[in-house]
């Protein structure tokens, strides 16, 4: 019961650290496009539409914690977890359409550059560096396990990156008059945002897929099973993610025609070896004896030699 409301403590602390970000960047939103609009900067109405979309993102972001905390149901065996892995997917996908218009408009700008009020894009990107910062650091715990908090942290550096570049621009801008620099920022930024929307949106995809995670070696595992005792063979192996930080796998294990309690303290030991060297919280097995005919299961990995990125007869 400690352990459950610990877990219900932290949730509440992340959204109301995801709601007061949000206030924050969304009052800001406005002053940095009243001050893009009169200082004519292309580099602070870039940043301004990066920031909306971390509104958007922070918001979804702060609906998909909350739902995680359902409970499963009838409909929903595995509860709600998928809910932070499809928001990040919609907000690295709203990444990319940002980074491609702001392309178009640096192309746009750079052909025929305006010219730049430097004072205030230095003045109103330092103060967007201060909030950008702060939102991030509020947002940043839990971000190391959590693929839709990662999602939205990622939009707020990326924020705190492209405001040093905003002010830099406007340094030199000041001092040289070169206004295409706002465009050339703008672009980079343009970058910035494409590159860090192409991680979340491969990891997504590989979750969605039902991929098998990354850091789980199958050969390696299908041969720690094997040690165990009375494991005389496994098939039918596959693992995959529900979410970032919920992992499960499903197996089918041959051994000698034994009595059920036998069975049980070999799958005991299975699901203590995965959930410790593999991180995987949940583990579906299924025992065949002996004289079962493994040969007609779906899949005999022992024998297939190979059990990661091939297709499966």
């Amino acid at each position: 019961m400690a352990a459950h409301t610990h877990i219900g403590d932290l949730t509440k602390q992340t959204i109301s650290r995801l709601a007061l970000s949000l206030g924050l960047t969304l009052a800001f939103v406005f002053v940095e496009i009243a001050a893009g609009m009169a200082g004519n900067s292309l580099a602070l109405l870039t940043d301004a539409a990066h920031n909306f979309t971390d509104v958007i993102a922070l918001g979804l972001s702060w609906y998909a914690v909350r739902l995680a905390t359902q409970p499963s149901n009838a409909r929903k065996t595995f509860g709600y977890h998928r809910a932070g892995i499809l928001i990040a997917l919609v907000n690295a996908t709203t990444l990319v359409v940002i980074s491609l218009g702001i392309f178009y408009e640096a192309w746009q700008r750079f052909l025929n550059p305006p010219e730049v009020q430097s004072g205030i894009l230095i003045g109103v990107g330092s103060i967007a560096f201060v909030v950008n910062l702060v939102t991030a650091l509020l947002v940043k715990k839990g971000s190391e396990h959590d693929l839709n908090m990662r999602a939205t942290f990622i939009h707020l550096m990326g924020d705190v990156l492209s405001t040093i570049g905003a002010v830099v621009a406007g340094i030199i801008i000041y001092f040289t008059g070169a206004n295409w620099l706002d465009a050339l920022v703008s672009a980079l930024i343009g970058v910035l945002i494409l590159w860090s929307a192409w991680g979340i949106l491969r990891e997504t995809v590989d979750i969605l897929l039902e991929s098998t995670p990354h850091d789980v070696d199958m050969n390696a595992m299908l041969g720690d099973v094997l040690q165990i005792k009375g494991v005389l063979g496994v098939h039918d192996l596959h693992v995959w993610s529900i979410s970032s930080s919920l992992r499960t796998m499903s197996a089918h294990i041959l051994t000698a025609d034994i009595p059920i309690s036998n069975g049980a303290d070999i799958q005991a030991a299975i699901n203590e070896l995965v959930a410790h060297r593999y991180n995987i919280g949940h583990a579906t097995i299924q025992l065949e004896c002996s004289g079962c005919a493994p040969d007609m299961l779906y899949c005999d990995m022992q024998e297939a030699g190979h059990v990661h990125g091939h297709p499966m007869p």
